[in-house]
């Protein structure tokens, strides 16, 4: 007669229920990140299972393992980390300093720029003054001559008893210059005083020159010191070439004044 073995709370679990078992305390490891799946090559390998391959001790070698990845991959992690740091630093002193290089490059561009400003318009300045001073400025009728017969000089080859201005030394075609900056109002004939030209001056008086062999300006033109306005002759009432030069206080005839002491209170020595 077969007996059978009543089952019961003491009685041992068998083979197949202690592997599965084990193999769900692996798996349940593996599920929570400390393994993967192991027992599968060692099954495929012996084709059969055994504790000692698939037990707790290879999961946990395994997840030593596991975990020593894990750490160098954050130390590698932490490592690229602080390098990206330290480049980050040394990026941001780098455009710092080009900041300043640069914050340095534009003002002493600009203080340049505000030196040049002010040597152009120094340089502009004293064009100016030095234009205004030859404009102010004034010279001698006739260079490197002299004075033939004086102002006031009596003699009956004048109208009027007496030399209304001063004549010059001077040979036929010789450079006849104004004698400042001025307006030319007369340019032809002027009767006894034959070829002449009057300007009224900037200061308001009038300068003449006459006895002209030719006459190289027109009414209305502007002229300044030293200009060459003619040439000397001895056209008019002359007895020999000379320039006849008035300083008057008007365009006219009988407004003449003392024609040396005006070139000499004008800087001109007579």
């Amino acid at each position: 007669m077969a007996f059978t073995r009543a089952t019961g709370k003491h009685r041992r679990a068998s083979r197949t229920a202690r592997t599965t078992r084990k193999f769900a305390g692996i798996a349940t490891l593996a599920a929570s990140g400390v393994v993967a799946s192991v027992a599968s090559p060692a099954l495929a390998a012996t084709g059969e299972t055994h504790a000692e391959d698939t037990g707790l001790r290879q999961a946990v070698v395994m997840g030593d393992e596991l975990a020593s990845r894990v750490e160098a991959q954050a130390d590698a992690q932490q490592t690229a980390a602080e390098a990206a740091a330290v480049q980050a630093r040394a990026a941001a002193v780098a455009k710092k300093a080009a900041d300043e290089a640069q914050r340095l490059a534009e003002a002493a561009k600009k203080k340049a720029e505000a030196k040049a400003k002010e040597e152009r318009e120094a340089k502009e300045r004293a064009a100016r003054d030095a234009e205004r001073k030859r404009l102010n400025a004034f010279v001698a009728p006739i260079a490197g001559s002299y004075v033939s017969t004086g102002y006031k000089a009596s003699s009956g080859l004048w109208s009027s008893g007496s030399h209304t201005g001063i004549d010059f030394h001077a040979a036929t075609g010789t450079s006849v210059h104004t004698v400042g900056s001025g307006t030319v109002v007369e340019a032809g004939w002027g009767g006894s005083y034959g070829n002449n030209i009057v300007i009224k001056m900037h200061d308001g008086t009038y300068t003449q020159y006459g006895h002209l062999s030719s006459i190289g300006v027109s009414v209305g033109q502007t002229v300044t010191p030293g200009q060459q306005i003619g040439l000397s002759g001895a056209t008019g009432n002359v007895t020999g070439p000379h320039l006849h030069f008035e300083a008057r206080t008007g365009p006219d005839y009988g407004s003449d004044i003392d024609p040396i002491a005006y070139l000499r209170a004008h800087g001109v020595g007579v």
